[in-house]
């Protein structure tokens, strides 16, 4: 039986419809910026929209002043993201787009990830019978998938949408031309991957004005991304998928233009036309779970986000998460994703190729079975081997273990709602940050390395591994833009993260902090992380492994520890009573983020 909707939920009415506030009674004061316009938390009407970027936020902004709805705006902030945050989003990428319509009170979502070539199979990133090495991969055009991202927007404006992608594309197009203020985040990311920047002579020519990194404080111009999104809004996304657009990528993927002075091997793709041709988004029901009487609406497969997150949930609905002490919460929390990563590993791939059981992943009585192996005094040891969500054993541990793989730690996640209720989390990617390096000649963007996210090889060879390469397979993801509803099916908060893998255990976290802990949801995506991926350590950033006595605690039961300097980046809205939204965002991670309203109120 469910248990009923913890204590600290209280239920506000407003107007003819009820909304459930999760936390303190009234928001937090308003925070302070953290820097280079930014605020990570604003409150008003209108409108919301969050993301890590004020440009990007701004963007929307301006869409939901011209009377756009949350998709319109949603399409503007991430076209934006594509110019000030290249390395982690853009045109040569993919996401996927979650949408609460108001009108009708259900969420929706659209699978844009990219796809392997039709050529592609099990042995894509194999060589001479063994498989490659990630570092030969990630900067190649063997890396590539077809991009989603374009054919993402065109999807949610033709549905959801009220302007067309010629009127939402224009903010990125002026951000790009006239250019933005670079900034620490910016500089540092450009460093970190320099080296393999300088391969690629028009990703040097780009990123690399003059042949230096970019100052900080000064201005970065792309005019090449600026006519891309003039292009795409005058011919529409078909200028990818079926025009010169798309041709220059699948030049650019087969023949990686590469610097011969650099000696590096840029293996290529095989990358067609007809590849982009028969690229297609996939409009797909939501996940759906219960936690605390709350509706819980995510990704389904092909990202292992929805059913993760969910099977975790389900694993922590029968703890009492607001009356545990510190170390009990994270004991709990840790070993809750520890399972669900155990499990999404052995099930979670394309459905479109695998047989994956979502609705039992994501059924009670499997979480039940699972949630018996946790133990308060002791700690479960890593790989900890799966369950079977079809056939239920009470405390099953007889499967085989397997690995979680490597995911590239970028992307980016913004969060939008509008003055008619209508509210989107979308999160995209184009994979590493700084993706596959390889800059389109001439046409402003990077191509994403996405599938690396496929396993290079089975991750134990005793097992089906349901992530291995196929023909237009999508590879599994993590990303996991997550909207909650109440008991009346209205939004209570909708959020999401960048991170790879770490994206599922901090929508986790993050969601088990405000609506369980009571945090504000500023304080809440501000809070210290952890992250356990079904792996021998826990990774602690700095906040929470410099805690020496809850550490301790923690580790007298046996848990293992290691520091991750910064855990994902996330970004939320909340309804808030009287047709008000807080917007929140980070305070820290990656420079803060910006949280912006229509009507701002104090």
């Amino acid at each position: 039986m469910r248990r009923p909707v913890a204590r600290n939920l209280t239920v506000l009415a407003v107007s003819a419809a009820v909304v459930v506030s999760v936390g303190a009674a009234a928001p937090p004061p308003a925070a302070q910026s953290t820097g280079g316009g930014k605020t990570p938390l604003a409150v008003g009407y209108g409108g919301a929209v969050s993301s890590v970027d004020p440009d990007a936020s701004a963007a929307g902004i301006e869409v939901l002043r011209n009377g756009g709805n949350a998709v319109d705006a949603a399409v503007a902030t991430a076209a934006a993201l594509g110019v000030t945050e290249p390395y982690s989003a853009g045109v040569g990428g993919g996401g996927y787009f979650v949408y609460y319509d108001a009108k009708s009170r259900t969420v929706r979502t659209i699978d844009g990830r990219e796809t392997a070539p039709l050529t592609a199979d099990k042995n894509l990133f194999t060589e001479n019978g063994k498989p490659l090495a990630f570092a030969d991969v990630v900067s190649s055009g063997l890396s590539v998938g077809t991009p989603g991202t374009p054919a993402t927007w065109q999807t949610a404006l033709d549905r959801w949408g009220s302007k067309r992608l010629v009127s939402v594309l224009k903010p990125a197009e002026r951000l790009a031309r006239d250019g933005f203020t670079v900034d620490e985040t910016f500089r540092s990311q450009t460093a970190s991957n320099e080296t393999r920047f300088r391969y690629f002579p028009d990703t040097a020519e780009l990123f690399l004005p003059g042949g230096e990194l970019p100052v900080v404080g000064s201005t970065f111009k792309n005019p090449d991304l600026a006519r891309t999104y003039a292009e795409l809004g005058r011919k529409g996304v078909d200028a990818l998928y079926h025009g010169r657009l798309g041709r220059d990528i699948v030049d650019t993927v087969n023949k990686p233009p590469v610097d011969p002075a650099s000696g590096w091997n840029a293996r290529p793709g095989d990358l067609s036309a007809k590849d982009l041709a028969a690229y297609r988004t996939k409009v797909q029901a939501p996940t759906r779970t219960s936690y605390r009487g709350l509706g819980v609406y995510s990704m389904a497969p092909s990202s292992s986000g929805g059913t993760t997150v969910g099977e975790a949930l389900n694993i922590l609905e029968r703890t009492d998460l607001s009356k545990a002490g510190k170390a009990k919460y994270l004991h709990r929390f840790i070993e809750a994703s520890r399972i669900a990563f155990a499990d999404r590993g052995r099930w979670v791939g394309d459905p479109a190729f695998e047989d994956v059981p979502t609705e039992e992943l994501l059924s009670q009585r499997f979480a039940d079975s699972r949630e018996c192996l946790i133990k308060d005094d002791a700690v479960l040891t890593s790989p900890v081997a799966p369950g079977d969500p079809r056939h239920p054993q009470r405390c099953d541990s007889g499967g085989t273990a397997a690995p979680t793989t490597y995911e590239g730690d970028s992307t980016t996640h913004l969060t939008v709602a509008d003055k008619w209720g209508n509210v989107v989390a979308y999160t995209l990617t184009i994979e590493q940050t700084g993706g596959s390096g390889i800059t389109v000649p001439g046409r402003g963007f990077i191509l994403n390395n996405e599938l690396t996210d496929f396993s290079f090889a089975p991750a134990n060879p005793a097992v089906h591994d349901p992530n291995l390469p196929g023909p237009g397979k999508r590879p599994r993801s993590s990303m996991s833009p997550t909207i909650v509803l109440d008991r009346h099916h209205q939004p209570v908060v909708a959020l999401g993260s960048p991170g790879g893998a770490t994206i599922i255990t901090t929508v986790l976290q993050t969601l088990t902090g405000f609506v369980d802990r009571g945090l504000p949801l500023v304080d809440a995506i501000a809070a210290p992380r952890a992250s356990q991926r079904n792996a021998a350590q826990t990774e602690l950033e700095p906040g929470l492994y410099d805690n020496a006595g809850l550490r301790k605690q923690l580790e007298a039961i046996g848990h293992s520890f290691k520091v991750n300097p910064e855990i994902g980046a996330a970004t939320g809205v909340q309804r808030l009573p009287g047709g008000k939204w807080l917007a929140a965002a980070e305070t820290v991670r990656r420079g803060g983020g910006s949280a912006m309203v229509v009507r701002p109120v104090r």
